[in-house]
């Protein structure tokens, strides 16, 4: 069931995020009085699920869902139609239209995905408003990874400031540190002092070469919310709010006090001391391979969240924000794609499909769905042969030059394009079967 629900939230979100696009091109094609042969979502290769034509232009519902197209006649594209291309120009031709109408046309999808991005976070805002933890919110503050250790950093800090300035949401360290630029924080250490501590600059790069993603973890009790099934955990006995006091006979004080305790442990058995009901019980089992015996912990017991409604008008600015920010940090990481590690992180529709919530949560959907909106947007845009960026880019150099690529040259660039993007699908759902089954 879980499973289920992921993927009708990934293919409503996937459908909604194509169609919209799609759209893009098709509306100012229409204005220009370009014909439009054909509107999908999805791809229709043999047969089509569902078509209609109506006017010059068939609608229909492909077989196949890796994306969607309009095809545009007198265009070379995904649909690879050259007969046509031999033909004499005809004046409702896409190639008979002049650049800078070919180049709004060709913008249209990418420009709806950035504007619905945008629209999506406002009525995000709008609705649910935001939920945030103040710096000194953090009852227990952060355990912070050895990596950090050497900057000044200690376990049980509260991060005070980013750069100077006290951040709006506390928990989103991790992501500030690994992808905007914080080169400075302010902590209060246990001990009740407070200091500013300097990072480098390529703190992000050294986060991502030792696998380090979380340096700061919020401090909890080890009290234990879930229990897997079949897992060492559970045959040994452990319930739900059961408290973690010692592992083979070291205290333990926080919840990440015990996993390390486990991770490092190099026996066979652990005795693991609990607390049930104010009596002390003691358990033996057996860990898994990858040193895990199946319990987990909510940081929500250590943070005291709060709540801010946004008006309509306070909304705008708001969404735009993290419209905004979203573009800001998804450039920012897209370079670490082209390191050796980053390509075996490449994710395909197993991954995307994982980001959405095992319960359908609309507030979820939404967010998960402007993200893709932003993602897209960028990803066609870049100037490969096949994306819309592609497209654009040889408009851009007809404008600026004056003479146009040849069609031969541009069908054999839309076919290099095409076999790579097809290496690309291949790589990336390749990676998540591999992770699937390891």
């Amino acid at each position: 069931m879980d499973i289920l629900i992921k993927a009708l939230q990934f293919i409503l979100s996937l459908s909604f995020l194509i169609v919209l696009h799609e759209l893009g091109h098709f509306i100012p094609a229409k204005i220009f009085k370009t014909r439009v042969e054909k509107f999908y979502l999805f791809f229709d290769y043999k047969f089509s699920l569902f078509k209609k034509k109506i006017g010059d232009t068939v609608y229909g519902i492909g077989w196949i869902p890796l994306g969607g197209y309009v095809k545009i006649s007198g265009m070379i594209d995904e649909s690879m139609d050259t007969e046509q291309m031999k033909q004499p120009a005809q004046p409702w031709e896409f190639r008979s239209k002049p650049a800078w109408q070919r180049l709004i046309i060709m913008l249209g999808g990418v420009t709806v995905n950035f504007i619905l991005g945008i629209v999506i976070y406002i009525m995000i805002v709008f609705v649910w408003g935001v939920d945030y933890v103040k710096p000194t919110e953090v009852k227990h503050g952060f355990a912070v990874n050895e990596m950090l250790h050497e900057y000044g950093f200690k376990d049980g800090d509260k991060l005070l400031k980013f750069n100077g300035e006290a951040p709006l949401d506390v928990t989103a360290i991790n992501k500030h540190l690994f992808l905007r630029g914080i080169t400075s924080l302010e902590v209060l250490h246990e001990d009740g002092t407070t200091e500013t501590l300097s990072v480098p600059e390529n703190i992000g790069d050294e986060m991502w070469a030792k696998g380090v993603m979380e340096p700061f973890s919020i401090r909890t009790e080890p009290i234990i919310d879930s229990v897997v099934v079949d897992s060492p955990a559970e045959k040994a006995g452990l319930l739900k709010n059961d408290k973690i006091i010692s592992v083979n006979g070291t205290p333990v004080s926080y919840w990440q006090d015990f996993t390390k305790l486990i991770q490092n442990s190099k026996e066979a058995d652990l005795a693991i001391g609990v607390e049930r009901n104010g009596t002390i019980n003691n358990v033996t089992l057996s860990p898994r391979e990858d040193k895990t015996i199946g319990v987990s912990n909510s940081q929500l017991r250590s943070l005291s969240i709060e709540h801010k409604d946004y008006s309509f008008m306070e909304s705008i600015p708001k969404g735009n924000s993290l419209a905004i920010w979203t573009l800001k940090d998804y450039i920012t990481q897209f370079k670490y794609v082209f390191t050796k590690k980053g390509a075996t992180s490449i994710g395909g529709f197993i991954a995307i499909g994982n980001i959405f919530p095992a319960t359908w949560s609309w507030q979820s959907f939404w967010g998960i769905t402007a993200f893709l909106s932003i993602m897209l947007a960028f990803m066609n845009l870049l100037p490969i042969p096949a994306l819309d960026g592609g497209h654009v880019m040889f408009t851009l150099y007809e404008m600026i030059t004056g003479r146009k690529p040849s069609d031969k040259f541009l069908e054999y660039a839309q076919i290099t394009g095409f076999l790579l993007l097809i290496a690309l699908l291949i790589l990336a759902n390749g990676n998540d079967i591999v992770k699937l089954f390891s």
